[in-house]
């Protein structure tokens, strides 16, 4: 039987990149059959390898964000290196970066220079506040991205400062929104005979792109949507509920005909008839009095409980899982989104499936986040150096 080809065989990825954004980006890549090298800094590598929990002296985290990818160890700062690099990208389809701005163009690195030798060449390229506007040279992470970008201002308590979620997502949404510009700018090179491009992502208008009708009803109405705990602004009941057991279940029932039979089901056929109830604009005027209703029924039953008798009478919930639980959910297990690698050292590890599940030619998982260094002559000599050009790099400590 022919095997089939992969969705993204034979686009070669250079990632430049570090940490979060670039990664999680070239991530992506090379689940679904793109060549990505990945490339580092020489004696210490990418600083992820070192962030979080341990195994060794590497990250646990590391194994995850940079599968299948070739590590290539190379010093940027240096002439040598830089023309090793002009190299890498002269063949290359794409090139990652994360940087803040202006650092790759002090290298001899940026977009103009590269894209004179390769005029097919796409450029990710994500940072803080974007390529341009008064604010394009300052640094930023992902933290500041969430925070002006509007997420944090809404996520908390009303009488609490705001508050973050324990991950970086803003740098994932950042990822996510350059590999979806960067397919559109591939998809136009392939289909419609267009040259390359930058695709340009500042981690703030990711997280922004995000914040729903938030800008409309400001300019409209003057609302500025606030901070309302576990609820959700605007569509009732949609909130999070304690459980006898000390757990907590969240329940959508912001639908009408969902919200009748939540009423229904937790003996409330007064509500479920009530014509101020009808839709979610009267459920909105009343939205504590339901919460309130709804929390004293989910606090009479323990977890589990609640979550069958929800799903009997067709109300959207779940239980709030801790990473314990996922890794035994039976849904995970059936979606195969919890999968067991090998490590260099024979330790077996659970990490994460792959999203987005293609089912004709999905992505796959081939091998966990490499040595530093790992394929660096491998990939030097697909670039037609020699062994003693690669020996005497070694000896600069070039490479």
């Amino acid at each position: 039987m022919k095997i089939k080809p992969k969705p993204l065989e034979g686009v070669r990825v250079i990632e430049l990149g570090q940490l979060i954004a670039g990664p999680f980006a070239g991530k992506f890549f090379a689940e679904f059959g793109a060549e990505v090298i990945k490339v580092e800094p020489p004696g210490k590598g990418d600083p992820l390898r070192k962030w979080r929990g341990m195994h060794g002296d590497t990250s646990l985290w590391w194994y995850v964000q940079n599968r299948n990818k070739k590590s290539v160890t190379l010093d940027l700062r240096i002439t040598a290196g830089q023309e090793i690099a002009r190299r890498l990208i002269r063949d290359a389809d794409i090139v990652i970066e994360n940087f803040r701005p202006g650092t790759l163009e002090k290298w001899g690195l940026g977009y103009a220079e590269l894209a004179r030798e390769n005029p097919g060449l796409l450029m990710l390229r994500m940072s803080g506040f974007g390529q341009t506007g008064p604010m394009h040279d300052q640094a930023g992470f992902g933290s500041v991205g969430e925070s002006m970008g509007g997420l944090r201002y809404v996520t908390g308590f009303p009488d609490r400062a705001p508050v973050r979620m324990n991950l970086s997502i803003g740098d994932a949404l950042a990822a996510m929104h350059g590999v979806i510009g960067t397919l559109m700018a591939l998809h136009h090179r392939t289909v419609h005979g267009g040259k390359g491009q930058v695709i340009d992502v500042a981690l703030f208008e990711a997280v922004f792109n995000m914040m729903e009708g938030t800008l409309p009803e400001y300019d409209m109405l003057g609302e500025i949507r606030e901070r309302t705990g576990t609820g959700l602004s605007g569509i009732v009941p949609s909130n999070t509920y304690p459980t006898s057991d000390g757990q907590h279940v969240v329940i959508g029932a912001n639908a009408d005909s969902i919200f009748k039979r939540l009423m229904t089901l937790i003996g409330r056929q007064d509500l479920a008839d009530d014509p101020s109830l009808a839709d979610n604009s009267g459920r909105c005027r009343r939205v504590d009095e339901l919460d309130a209703v709804i929390g004293e029924w989910t606090a009479r039953h323990d977890a589990d409980d609640a979550v069958a008798k929800l799903n009997a009478a067709q109300v959207p919930n779940g239980k709030t899982y801790s990473i314990a639980d996922i890794v035994r959910d039976p849904q995970y297990l059936a979606r195969d989104m919890i999968r067991q690698v090998t490590l260099p050292d024979g330790k077996s590890l659970k990490v994460p499936g792959i999203v987005p599940k293609l089912s004709d030619t999905p992505g796959e998982l081939q091998w966990v986040g490499p040595a530093l260094g790992e394929h660096t002559r491998e990939v030097l000599k697909s670039c037609d150096y020699d062994d003693i050009q690669i020996e005497a790099f070694l000896a600069r400590k070039i490479i």
